[in-house]
C-alpha cells in the first residue's frame, strides 16, 4: 500500500485521488476550497482544507512522508510552477504534476517534477494505475466496470503457456494480444499454448477487480 498526497481537488485531481483510494491506498487531498474537498470527504482516506501555495500549509503536510505528490492546481501556471519547487526542496520523494500546455509541461519537467501528465476529461483512473503498478505500461477504461490493462508479463507466468498458467480460469482475465520482447511483434488472439517470456507485455481484457488482482502480481 502506497501514501499520495493529492494537492489541487479539481475533476483530474479528484479523479486520482478517489482511485487511488479505491485501490486501498493512503490518500491525503488538499484545497484551498472547502467544497472541493467535503464532496470526497468519504472517497479518500483524510482531506485538509489549505492553501498549498501558502508555506506554512506545504510544511504542515509532512511532504517526506509520502511516496508520491501528485500536483493538480486547476489556478494560475506559475502556482503549480512555485507548488513543484517548493516540494522538491522539501525532500518529496516523487512529484508527478499536471500541465496546462507543452511550456508548462517543460517548466515542471526541469525544475524537478517526475512524470508530466496532460489530462483529459477521463484520465484520472488511467493514471492512478500508472502511478502505483510500476509492471503497468497502460490502462484503457472502456465501462464503468472493466478495462484494458498492458502489463509486462509477471514472474511466476515466465515460461509457461497460457493455458499452464490458468490465466482465465484463476484471474478472470482475458490476454487478447503479446508483444514479444524479443522481437518486438504483436500476436493478437494468441493460441492458448502459446508460451509466455520474459519482458513479453501482455494485453488483458477483465473487470476493474480482475484487473487490480492481475496488476498487483510482479
Amino acid at each position: 500500500m502506497g501514501s499520495f498526497l493529492v494537492i489541487g481537488m479539481g475533476r483530474f485531481g479528484s479523479a486520482v485521488a478517489t482511485e487511488l483510494y479505491r485501490m486501498r491506498h493512503e490518500v491525503l487531498a488538499v484545497d484551498a476550497l472547502e467544497d472541493n474537498v467535503t464532496g470526497i470527504l468519504n472517497q479518500v482516506t483524510n482531506v485538509i482544507i489549505g492553501d498549498a501555495k501558502d508555506d506554512a500549509v506545504l510544511s504542515s503536510l509532512g511532504i517526506q512522508n509520502f511516496d508520491c505528490v501528485i500536483v493538480s492546481m486547476a489556478s494560475a501556471i506559475e502556482d503549480s510552477v512555485l507548488t513543484t519547487i517548493k516540494l522538491k526542496e522539501m525532500g518529496a520523494k516523487m512529484i508527478v504534476c499536471k500541465a496546462q500546455n507543452e511550456w508548462h509541461a517543460k517548466v515542471l519537467s526541469l525544475i524537478g517534477a517526475a512524470k508530466v501528465i496532460h489530462p483529459e476529461s477521463d484520465m484520472g483512473k488511467r493514471i492512478a494505475y500508472l502511478l502505483v503498478q510500476r509492471n503497468i505500461i497502460d490502462y484503457l477504461e472502456i465501462s464503468p466496470d472493466y478495462g484494458v490493462l498492458e502489463i509486462i508479463t509477471p514472474k511466476n507466468w515466465v515460461g509457461h503457456s497460457i493455458m499452464k498458467n490458468s490465466i482465465r480460469r484463476k484471474y478472470g482475465i482475458n490476454v487478447i494480444a503479446i508483444r514479444s520482447a524479443e522481437t518486438g511483434k504483436i500476436k493478437t488472439s494468441p493460441n492458448p499454448d502459446t508460451v509466455l517470456c520474459q519482458g513479453d507485455i501482455l494485453t488483458v481484457i477483465g473487470s476493474k477487480q480482475e484487473l487490480d488482482e492481475v496488476s498487483a502480481l510482479k
